[in-house]
């Protein structure tokens, strides 16, 4: 059987973990050929774990990509690190699965997107694993199919990321504008903003209110709730926190003819006898409602998560099959996160797309007071000067 020879930057909590997969044999077109972080430790680390007598490792990321020995590449590294590191495996026409999320700003994605349009050659997945859930996937049908008529409200509240101090105490770059670009939004919430944006489309009106280490000692963003409007007037909200320590996942979609719900991974329609305003309209009772039936949906699928995305991902560059997430989409959610932070620096409602130059100078602002000083070499240096960290 062919296999994609895979090099690993970043050999942190994801990258070990995505290793850890292919190396029990569950991504069978895979196999990992190199390996590469700048922290010797995780280096001696992984050596001990088993990924093979003939895995090559490299304390620097451009020296394993220059090696010959890899034809594709996953990169899991600190966020400001995501765009160049890409990028610079795109000019050698290498393959690329990028960690979410696609990077901290919109226009460093956006320069990779513009790369990865110069080299079709490069499959270029991101890492949606949340995007392989059958209950996601059949809520996405059922708002596509037509049948329900046009959206008119949705409501996120997703505040399952309790972190208590440790975890910020556990890592330098955590929580800091320079080390991580942002907190709740960058971090925990980029799988829940791209199913968002996936299932609901894009909004053009974002209105959001962001406290600033309100639950914990830290400089980014711990509690959010942002208003949206979309493009045929429905309205949205997403309400986010690390703050809640018995929190709640919660996702509701109301359109003209029916209600949809995704909480503790069930999906359940409330299915109307007819669309809303034709009720109204011909409807006599002062307090009359429409008749409906409620149903919870039987799903049968398994969720093959991270596994499914590289699955995908090895099929697309042997057998030229379909991608979980094309890694171009990946700035679809940030756009969005980026407009909330956007719209608090700025305490004004934000129209998308989005300024790209004005969040990318607000950002600089924080940074140049972050108490991380030195920013990570892939959002602010040049590409030669990444050595690829490692994201934990």
């Amino acid at each position: 059987m062919e296999k994609i020879k895979l090099g690993i930057i970043g050999i942190g909590n994801m990258g070990s973990a995505h290793a850890k997969n292919i190396t029990q044999g569950k991504c069978h077109e895979i196999e990992i050929t190199a390996i590469a972080d700048i922290d010797p430790k995780r280096i001696e680390w992984a050596k001990q774990q088993g990924y093979g007598e003939s895995v090559v490792y490299f304390d620097d990321a451009i020296s394993m990509l220059e090696s010959g020995l890899i034809d594709a590449c996953l990169i899991a590294v600190p966020h400001y690190d995501h765009p160049s590191l890409a990028i610079e495996c795109m000019k050698r026409s290498i393959h690329v699965m990028l960690e979410k999320p696609a990077g901290v700003y919109t226009k460093q994605v956006l320069e990779m997107n513009a790369e990865a349009e110069k080299h079709p050659e490069v499959v270029f997945g991101m890492m949606f694993n949340q995007r392989t859930n059958p209950v996601y996937r059949k809520l996405r049908e059922l708002v596509h199919s037509g049948k329900y008529g046009e959206i008119r409200r949705t409501n996120w509240l997703i505040t399952t990321w309790y972190r208590p101090q440790a975890y910020y105490n556990s890592g330098g770059w955590r929580a800091t504008w320079s080390g991580e670009g942002g907190g709740v939004l960058l971090n925990q919430c980029p799988h829940q903003l791209d199913l968002w944006q996936w299932i609901c489309g894009m909004p053009v009106k974002v209105d959001a209110h962001l406290h600033y280490g309100k639950w914990h000692d830290i400089e980014v963003e711990d509690d959010v709730t942002a208003y949206v409007e979309y493009e045929n007037g429905a309205s949205g909200v997403f309400i986010t926190s690390t703050g809640d320590a018995c929190g709640t996942n919660r996702f509701e979609i109301q359109m003209d003819k029916a209600k949809f719900v995704v909480e503790n991974d069930v999906l359940t329609v409330c299915e109307y006898e007819m669309a809303e305003q034709e009720f109204s309209k011909t409807n006599t009772k002062p307090f009359g409602n429409v008749n409906s039936k409620t149903f919870k949906v039987e799903i049968d699928e398994e969720n093959p998560a991270h596994v499914g995305v590289l699955n995908a991902w090895a099929d697309a560059i042997l057998h030229g099959g379909k991608l979980v997430a094309d890694g171009r989409e990946g700035i679809n959610g940030l756009s969005l996160s980026n407009a909330m932070h956007l719209s608090s620096f700025l305490d004004k409602e934000i129209i998308l797309p989005l300024d790209d130059e004005l969040y990318y100078d607000e950002l600089k602002k924080r940074i140049a007071t972050s108490k991380k000083k030195e920013t990570i070499s892939g959002g602010f240096a040049d590409a030669s000067d990444v050595m690829g960290s490692t994201k934990s």
